[in-house]
């Protein structure tokens, strides 16, 4: 008996839109970058780019527990003397809410060229509407032990 192994041109890639409202950051994160990683297909391989599109709209709308709103602190340094910058997850989330969902997904994703192609499939927008309905996208059925 041989193992199959798939190659980059055996893989279907569909298109699945998730609405983020009243849903916890983490929770939805976890299964967003399981469908981007393909685990959720029999052809998964750790080392292949398997997986397929995310669509997440309404990413104001993501909730966050605890006091993670004013404690969470994102912090990122331009290399220079000084040049610490930080924001807390809850203005973060009134300004740029697609960086919250993005960052959280890309930190749930293997830290290799493997992990940038599969975050290039991730599309996150605010509000309901969303460019990619050529590409006919499915409703992604979450949990309702995910959902919260």
């Amino acid at each position: 008996m041989k193992t199959y192994v798939p190659k980059q041109g055996d893989v279907q890639r569909a298109w699945w839109v998730v609405d983020a409202s009243g849903m916890t950051l983490g929770r939805l994160s976890t299964v967003v970058a399981s469908h981007l990683a393909g685990k959720h297909k029999a052809m998964y391989t750790r080392y292949e780019d398997t997986g397929d599109h995310v669509v997440v709209v309404n990413a104001e709308k993501i909730k966050l527990s605890g006091r993670k709103l004013t404690d969470k602190i994102y912090r990122r340094h331009s290399l220079y003397p000084g040049g610490l910058k930080e924001i807390a997850a809850g203005k973060l989330l009134q300004s740029h809410p697609e960086r919250l969902v993005e960052t959280a997904v890309k930190g749930m994703l293997p830290k290799n060229s493997l992990g940038k192609a599969m975050a290039r499939k991730l599309k996150v927008y605010v509000g309901d509407k969303h460019p990619h309905e050529a590409q006919q996208p499915k409703a992604l059925a979450i949990p309702d032990a995910v959902r919260g």
